[in-house]
């Protein structure tokens, strides 16, 4: 028996990385998965290791920027599952450049795929989501660091979305409806580009991380999100939890 047992759980951005690991996780848990990506090779394959695992998961191909996609994803997932019961907002372009050199078509692309995208999966989605359900949107570190330099757009979507996070619980907690968000580390296709592009800054990165190391997307930062989303955590919502390794002192 898992925690998550009987949920219907859709992950955004799930083709990869954190997504894939949150899915693994709370697939891992018993949660019936709605796995989705704009590139529906990269979905099916996720999909398909799940359901060679025993569990339950179905990909569907939706672009989180364009909301006629939105509406027909969440029709088309409460139609193949019956119900939908979890919300992971977890699609985010990333976007580096400082203030200056950061083009406005980039910046409006991180926030069309970030806080946009998610204020538009939750309205979407909260209809489903009224008894007990339960929605971990993801923020980022970027975003509370003490000198964001270079990463100013990416970092101002990503509060963005903690702001949302705050709202939605305050206004939906009458509604049967948490909300929380989590600040993971952890290796993925964007941060290796990362490391890959700026090496001597990703070595001292590595050492404002007490606990030495990037999270595992599946070990560490998916069991954050099973919790986040179980009965184990029914009286959380609101909160942004730093996933971290404990880089991140939350004030």
């Amino acid at each position: 028996m898992g925690v998550l047992d009987g949920q219907v759980a859709l992950v955004t951005g799930a083709g990869q990385g954190v997504g894939r690991g949150i899915s693994r996780a709370l697939a891992s848990e018993g949660a019936r998965l709605a796995i989705v990506g704009r590139t529906a090779h990269k979905v099916e394959a996720v999909a398909e290791e799940i359901r060679n695992e025993g569990g339950d998961a179905y990909a569907f191909s939706c672009d989180v920027t364009k909301p006629e996609q939105i509406e027909a994803l969440i029709k088309d997932v409460v139609d193949h599952f019956g119900s939908l019961s979890v919300l992971v907002n977890n699609a985010q372009s990333t976007v580096h450049g400082t203030l200056l050199e950061l083009p406005e078509e980039d910046y409006l692309r991180g926030m069309e795929s970030g806080p946009l995208a998610t204020w538009r999966m939750m309205r979407a989605c909260h209809p489903h989501l009224r008894g007990n359900g339960a929605i971990v949107n993801l923020g980022s570190a970027a975003g509370v660091r003490w000198n964001p330099t270079g990463y100013g757009g990416y970092a101002a979507a990503k509060e963005a979305i903690r702001v949302l996070t705050r709202t939605a619980a305050c206004e939906w907690a009458t509604d049967g409806i948490r909300v929380n968000a989590i600040l993971p580390l952890a290796k993925s296709p964007a941060l290796e580009d990362w490391e890959r592009i700026n090496p001597e800054e990703a070595r001292e990165y590595m050492t404002t991380i007490p606990l030495g190391r990037l999270g595992d997307t599946e070990t560490d930062i998916g069991p954050a999100v099973v919790f986040l989303c179980s009965e184990n955590s029914r009286y959380i919502t609101g909160h942004s939890l730093p996933v971290d390794g404990g880089q991140v002192l939350m004030r």
